[in-house]
């Protein structure tokens, strides 16, 4: 009997996506949920599973080939009786390469599929991996840890492309843009053409929040099993000020502008395949603990290509850290149909004057850019000017002051 793979149901607002990446090859033997390949739109990745076990007959669409909602990739027939679970040549090679480089003395761990997937896209080394699957086996949840760990411990590495270097030679290399990437310049050309945007600028003492994350930073942890860290100060006093100035959370709709009574907050997070914004939704509801864990959650799936589109749709205002990779200061674009963006950067000592003395202070410069049209500039600053004096004394985020 011959069973169709077909491509996973789009939802209505991605008409087609990319076929970019096969798993499997034609002969080989395959497992039920086994990802066979991944077709990328311009908002996510969708891995296409083994619809049951089978051995692959035939590969009908090529990898960079355009694709429908439900079209037929492959098909899969039976194998013969005993060898539904046997993995192919290719897994066995693998599997046993993986065994011997977790450990000589654990020949029965291996590497999950998808879990092997995502350490050949990451390039990682599978001995730095903690297995907690049967026999030490190494899960997809693993390899999703261990990055998030990695992440904490180094800074993001620059995006680049591979071109060969040979001496005295002026070499190009042409790659066609990812539906992501062509997506988000499709979206800031828009911001641009349709947004009155105008960025104003302050810049906040960090040294109130810095001596409060140190005092309670191992409570904090050992009690929720998250760290704290500045973004949930930030989002915590940003749903204040919004409170205060609803117009920079609210939108244009055609000749209308609609004020929104929930604080959904994106958060701007780095991925392999360029920039996405994940929303908190209800922030305003959240305890610093659960913004932090689910902020950390989203950087985590982020990297392995893992958010729905749902969780990145919508969003009433957006915050974005430039800080993280060494930005000063910059003009953040806003994400329509938003009105307004915060940019974060990072945290310097500065010479300050305070009562007339000069002292030494952890200072940041914030930017709030916002669309004109619905924003005068005094709400704009005043915005801005809450959420500094909301940093400077955090008490005020926790009595609600």
């Amino acid at each position: 009997m011959t069973i169709e793979v077909n491509v996973p149901s789009f939802p209505e607002s991605v008409a087609d996506g990319t076929l970019v990446t096969w798993h499997k090859q034609v002969g080989d033997v395959v497992e039920a949920e086994e990802i066979l390949a991944d077709v990328e739109t311009d908002k996510v990745v969708f891995e296409v599973p083994a619809p049951s076990d089978g051995i692959i007959e035939s590969i009908l669409i090529k990898e960079g080939a355009t694709v429908l909602s439900g079209e037929i990739l492959a098909t899969l027939g039976e194998v013969e009786a005993g060898t539904a679970h046997k993995p192919a040549p290719a897994i066995v090679e693998q599997r046993s390469a993986v065994a011997t480089e977790v450990s000589t003395d654990e020949a029965d761990a291996f590497i999950t599929p998808a879990a092997r997937k995502m350490i050949e896209e990451k390039s990682l080394d599978a001995k730095q991996i903690q297995g907690t699957g049967k026999g030490g086996s190494i899960l997809k949840e693993d390899v999703i840890k261990h990055l998030e760990n990695s992440s904490q411990k180094a800074p993001p590495a620059a995006a680049s492309v591979d071109i060969d270097q040979v001496s005295g030679e002026r070499l190009e290399k042409r790659v066609p843009m990812t539906r992501l990437r062509k997506r988000i310049a499709e979206r800031l050309l828009e911001s641009q053409s349709n947004a009155a945007i105008l960025t104003t600028f302050n810049e906040v003492n960090m040294q109130p929040v810095m001596e409060l994350r140190a005092k309670y930073k191992e409570a904090f942890e050992k009690k929720h099993g998250t760290r704290l860290g500045f973004m949930s100060f930030f989002v915590k006093a940003v749903c204040e000020a919004l409170k205060r100035f609803p117009e920079v959370n609210a939108s244009i709709d055609g000749d209308d502008i609609v004020y929104h009574g929930y604080f959904d907050i994106g958060i701007a997070v780095g991925s392999p395949r360029g920039l996405v914004v994940p929303i908190l939704r209800d922030a305003d509801q959240m305890s610093l603990a659960e913004i932090e864990a689910t902020i950390r959650d989203f950087g985590a799936r982020a990297q392995a290509g893992k958010l729905s589109i749902e969780e990145m749709t919508g969003g009433t205002f957006s915050v974005t850290n430039g800080g993280v990779f060494g930005s000063l200061m910059s003009t953040p674009i806003i994400n329509p149909p938003q009105s307004g963006i915060l940019g974060m950067h990072k945290i310097q000592e500065r010479p300050m004057a305070e009562n007339g003395q000069v002292v030494i202070r952890p200072m940041m410069y914030l930017a709030h850019s916002y669309d004109h049209r619905i924003v005068d500039g005094r709400g704009a600053v005043l915005f801005l000017v809450a959420i500094k004096e909301l940093l400077e004394d955090p008490a005020r985020i926790l009595l609600d002051l």
